[in-house]
């Protein structure tokens, strides 16, 4: 009898022991790759840049005054009036980062000189990277032009906000066997800070965006520093990436380029 209640005993608590492994939790073994899933799972934050479609905005204080440059058309909104002119192409300088726009219409002339400066707002503090002076007149006017000084910056494209996945390097389709079998080349781009940060075939990376208009440059890359085989085609990745000047988004790709190569990386966007 006391070997029929001692082998019952023995069992209860066998099986309480089994049953306490399968309800406690496994730790998940730490990593320091990026998974494909966690990069389809990834969450973009919200768009916080107002997109009203124009490129370039700019504001100025005594007198109060704002500018908004489209593809199209010029917006100049002073504490009296708001005029509307067409858009123009730039002039260039030749030594420096600095464009003017030279408007002419039935009712005003008007100049606007962009300049890659920093300028800082007189009464908010806020440092804007562009320095933007507007001379103004009624067309036929003698008197001297209306000037106005002020700060602006460029508005990224809001289509690049996205994650995106290398899908051809240098106009050849890549696969996961090119990166080791390591998850391929992928990126998040920010545009509400102008930042990007992603994994490059074996190393994290991150930046900053560059942007104006019809102008993209990924610069001040930095990356970790793991070894992995044959990083050839990382480093090919990354010297495509920080070459790249100009770009295009369509059909879910986003396409960069530069004056001598026109199809250096592809990207396809993470839904």
């Amino acid at each position: 009898m006391k070997k029929v209640a001692f082998l019952v005993l023995s069992l209860f608590l066998f099986t309480n022991c089994v049953e306490k492994k399968k309800t406690e939790p496994v730790e998940p073994e730490p990593t320091n790759e990026v998974s494909k899933d966690s990069v389809e799972t990834r969450k973009m934050e919200p768009i916080a840049v107002e997109t009203d479609g124009s490129y370039f905005k700019a504001t100025g204080t005594e007198p109060f005054w704002g500018l908004k440059i489209y593809d199209n058309k010029v917006e100049l909104q002073t504490m009296s009036d708001t005029l509307f002119t067409p858009s123009s192409e730039p002039i260039l300088a030749q030594d420096a980062n600095l464009k003017m726009f030279r408007i002419q219409t039935e009712a005003t002339s008007m100049d606007i000189i962009i300049a890659h400066k920093e300028c800082t707002n007189a009464m908010s503090g806020q440092v804007s990277p562009y320095t933007v002076t507007v001379a103004y007149k009624a067309t036929g006017d003698d008197g001297e032009a209306q000037a106005l000084e002020g700060c602006g910056t460029y508005i990224t494209d809001y289509r690049l906000h996205d994650i995106w996945v290398l899908e051809t390097l240098k106009g050849t389709q890549v696969s996961k066997d090119d990166f080791n079998g390591n998850d391929m080349p992928n990126m998040e781009i920010n545009i509400n800070s102008n930042r990007f940060s992603g994994f490059s075939g074996c190393n994290r990376m991150t930046g900053s965006l560059f942007f104006e208009k019809d102008l993209l440059r990924f610069s001040q890359v930095a990356s970790t520093r793991m070894a992995c085989p044959n990083m050839e085609k990382e480093s090919e990745f990354l010297n495509a990436l920080q070459s790249s000047t100009a770009y295009k988004v369509e059909n879910n790709r986003l396409y960069l380029s530069n004056g001598d190569e026109s199809d250096l990386l592809t990207f396809k966007k993470i839904d």
